[in-house]
C-alpha cells in the first residue's frame, strides 16, 4: 500500500516538518510527498489553476485521488481509519492526497477527485 501526499507549497525547516516527518516514519505504508509551487506573480484564481493542473499532472497512475477540502465528509477517527481502508481497496493499493494553497484547490481538481475530504472532526495532535 502506498500514499502519496501532494501539496501546493514547498515546506520549510520548522518543528512542524520534523513532526510531520515522524508521523510518516510511523506509518505502515510507503509515503511520498510531491510539492508543486506556482512562483509567477497571479492573481490569485489565476494562481490556484496553475496549481491545479501541476497537481492533476503529479497524481500518480492509478492512484486514487482524495481532496482535502472544506466542503469534503468529515469522519471520526475510526471512520476514517475504515475510509482509509475502502480507499486502498478502490484505489489499487494507492491513495494520493491532494492539498491545495491557501485560496484552496481549484475546481478542476475537485472535479478529478474520488473523494472529498475534511478534517473538521478527527482528533489530531496539536
Amino acid at each position: 500500500m502506498k500514499i502519496t501526499i501532494i501539496a501546493v507549497g514547498k515546506s520549510k525547516a520548522s518543528p512542524a516538518e520534523a513532526i510531520g516527518a515522524e508521523y510518516i516514519k510511523r506509518l505502515p505504508w510507503s509515503v511520498e510527498v510531491i510539492e508543486v509551487e506556482e512562483k509567477r506573480p497571479l492573481k490569485p484564481l489565476e494562481k490556484m489553476k496553475s496549481e491545479g493542473k501541476k497537481i492533476l499532472l503529479a497524481i500518480p497512475k492509478g492512484a486514487y485521488p482524495v481532496a482535502l477540502d472544506k466542503s469534503g465528509k468529515t469522519w471520526s477517527s475510526r471512520e476514517f481509519s475504515k475510509t482509509l481502508d475502502k480507499w486502498f481497496n478502490v484505489g489499487g493499493s494507492h491513495i494520493a492526497f491532494l492539498i491545495g494553497g491557501p485560496d484552496g484547490l481549484s475546481e478542476a481538481v475537485l472535479e478529478n477527485a474520488q473523494a472529498k475530504l475534511s478534517f473538521g472532526l478527527m482528533t489530531l495532535p496539536h
